[in-house]
């Protein structure tokens, strides 16, 4: 039996990780050949050559999939996967959910937090692994502490994992006393965003939108006097929308 389940495991890592032919890309994509063809060949689509023939990681598709789903990259072309999914913009609700909230972490150590977080995106099915989702975290506040100062931490990985978080998300726990967490200006740290990452590009604007959103005073203020986990959600989705709306403004042209 054993033998059965490393084989049947190998099996299914082959069929995530295969490389793939133009022909069966174009099949897996609902294209035909030549626009594969024109789209890897303009560097949109993630391939390699080799001899005079590209072949595709399957791994790094699904990926560039959703990097086109979530508006990260863009789109040049129309895809679709099984049944048609639908576009969601590089916004709040498509990663995060009230469900995904902790608003009272009891751990008060750093690894604590990091594994009650983990275990909250195990449950809920994010991950594959808790226990490298665990580690992966560590890993990167052993490089580089992600507690920014003004009682907020981003934490996420250090590389992208399509083939260990099930989808791009956010997990968030906040914690009323405080944890030692590292921070740069040496304070305790309250709320902790953590980051589940399929690729790298998804890190990059939240963690610069992130910032923006909490930077208020009076956002934090409303985020740590949040009575449950919805109206946390509702502080955030506000604070996404004002950030949002101030951006818009600044890039209308003025009236003359």
């Amino acid at each position: 039996m054993p033998n059965i389940n490393r084989k049947a495991n190998e099996s299914s890592y082959e069929l995530v990780d295969r490389l793939m032919t133009v022909r069966q890309l174009a099949a897996y994509l609902n294209l035909n050949e030549r626009t594969v063809l024109k789209l890897v060949s303009e560097g949109e689509l993630p391939g390699v050559k080799i001899g005079n023939q590209w072949r595709f990681r399957k791994a790094m598709l699904d990926a560039w999939l959703d990097d086109q789903m979530l508006g990260v990259t863009p789109r040049s072309v129309d895809v679709s996967r099984g049944a048609p999914a639908a576009r969601r913009l590089l916004n709040l609700a498509s990663c995060f959910q009230p469900s995904q909230i902790i608003p009272d972490l009891e751990a008060n150590t750093k690894t604590g937090v990091i594994e009650e977080l983990a275990n909250l995106a195990s449950r809920l099915k994010l991950v594959r692994d808790k226990n490298w989702f665990v580690g992966a975290l560590i890993e990167r506040e052993n490089i580089m502490p992600s507690a920014t100062g003004n009682g907020l931490a981003f934490l996420h990985t250090l590389n992208r994992h399509p083939e260990q978080v099930v989808k791009p998300f956010m997990v968030l726990g906040r914690s009323r006393v405080g944890v030692d967490f590292d921070a740069l200006d040496g304070k305790a740290t309250h709320l902790f965003f953590v980051l589940g990452l399929k690729y790298h590009e998804l890190h990059l604007p939240w963690l610069a939108k992130l910032p923006q959103m909490c930077s208020r005073p009076e956002t934090l203020s409303t985020l740590m006097d949040a009575a449950t986990a919805e109206s946390i959600f509702e502080a955030l989705s506000d604070a996404e929308r004002d950030l949002d709306t101030s951006a818009t403004n600044q890039t209308q042209p003025k009236p003359r």
